[in-house]
């Protein structure tokens, strides 16, 4: 009996280390996906196929990695690439050009696992320069908090506060609170206005888009989603993994995480990628003491990820009725932490900061030539300015 009890208890911390890991992630920034996936041309019932598709692709990834690593490696969407997605201008051709993006940047990771050189040619980009495009790609979703206060005040105001309460007191809690401030203002808007939502939206399903391609996309959405998610993303999730003691293959994760990806596409999943705050909470000392059996928390994060997946038509419909400014203000609460780790490793280093604070402008401006977003002159000036001053190649 005492055995039997030992297991159980064996069992429940990296089970429910990998459903508050997942939780956590999840309610932290879908809400970020979802307005990354309208700005470039998803319907709401395409964005909610995205988030489903995710969610699926995660999970079977997460699955197929832990039982043949017996790590817990835990995947998670690109937040970031959510956000880059967010302040792109709709490109022409719309969600189809959106989805051949998604699937170059898939093939992008698969060949850069596969092909090792590729992966170090991404590592002799400044991080400096990385970080400084990620912040200034997220900072207009940052500053949405602060322009949705003058416009809707009652709304904007109460989840701000909870969000600031959950900073305070529980920070792991503080978006996800937010968001549930978020639920409670929408349904009394819908409760004022008579909004319903109809019952067949409410139902997860998968939309399949064929893919077209077109220069812009490539250079302005695949190529900037490629760069910033292995920079902020994949990489930091290396590293994470391995301050916790796991060595993570690295051959294999990214293969795994690209293979998913490109599945994904189709249905509008923008990015698979291995995840790194999540990462340390199902792969420390909170999903148990023996790191041989932490993979278990991989496992049930997957269970989670498919039961999540299953309400992502309702969290859109639930979106979709949403005054202004209410979601804008959770995906900016949410990526505040983002912007502040971006601007910190951006500036932390005296050598490269000309070239890190111009690279930042060039992404917050916004500016778009040739059909092509900020995000990727905003590299293009960042390396060149870096070149000059340090007249060396990369």
């Amino acid at each position: 009996m005492k055995r039997g009890r030992t297991a159980g208890g064996d069992l429940q911390q990296p089970i429910s280390a990998g459903v508050v890991a997942v939780l956590v992630g999840y309610t932290s920034s879908f809400a970020v996906v979802l307005t990354g996936l309208h700005a470039v041309g998803a319907t709401p019932s395409q964005a909610a196929s995205g988030l489903l598709a995710l969610c699926l692709t995660q999970a079977a990834a997460m699955c197929w990695l832990s039982t043949r690593y017996r790590m817990p490696l835990i995947l998670a969407w690109s937040t970031p690439g959510a956000a880059l997605l967010a302040g792109t201008e709709a490109l022409d051709g719309g969600w189809p050009v959106a989805i051949g993006a998604f699937l170059v940047a898939g093939a992008a990771y698969v060949l850069t696992g596969l092909w090792p050189a590729l992966g170090r040619l991404i590592s002799r980009i400044p991080a400096p320069i990385a970080q400084a495009m990620l912040a200034g790609v997220v900072l207009e979703l940052c500053l949405q908090p602060v322009t949705a206060v003058k416009q809707n005040p009652g709304a904007i105001l109460p989840i701000a506060l909870v969000w600031l309460l959950g900073v305070r007191f529980a920070p792991r809690w503080a978006v996800p609170a937010a968001f549930a401030c978020a639920g409670l203002v929408i349904g009394v808007d819908m409760v004022r206005h008579g909004t319903s939502i109809a019952g067949s939206s409410l139902l997860p399903e998968l939309s399949l888009t064929t893919p077209a391609w077109s220069w812009a996309a490539m250079i302005g959405i695949a190529l900037p989603l490629y760069v910033v998610t292995m920079a902020s993303q994949n990489v930091p999730g290396v590293a994470i993994m391995k301050s916790l003691g796991y060595d993570v293959p690295w051959r294999g994760a990214i293969v795994a995480t690209g293979v998913a990806t490109v599945a994904g596409a189709p249905a509008g999943g923008h990015s698979v990628n291995l995840a790194a705050i999540s990462a340390a909470l199902a792969a420390g000392p909170p999903a148990g003491p023996d790191p041989r059996r932490r993979w278990i928390a991989a496992q049930s994060a997957a269970g989670t990820y498919v039961v999540l997946g299953v309400a992502s038509a309702a969290l859109a419909a639930l979106v979709a009725v949403a005054p202004a400014g209410v979601i804008a203000t959770v995906a900016g609460l949410a990526l505040l932490g983002t912007l502040a780790d971006a601007l910190a490793g951006a500036v932390s280093h005296r050598t490269g900061r000309e070239a890190a604070v111009i690279t930042f402008l060039v992404a917050a401006s916004g500016v778009s030539a040739l059909g092509i977003g900020s995000a990727f002159w905003a590299l293009v000036a960042g390396l060149v300015v870096h070149l000059v001053l340090h007249r060396r190649p990369l």
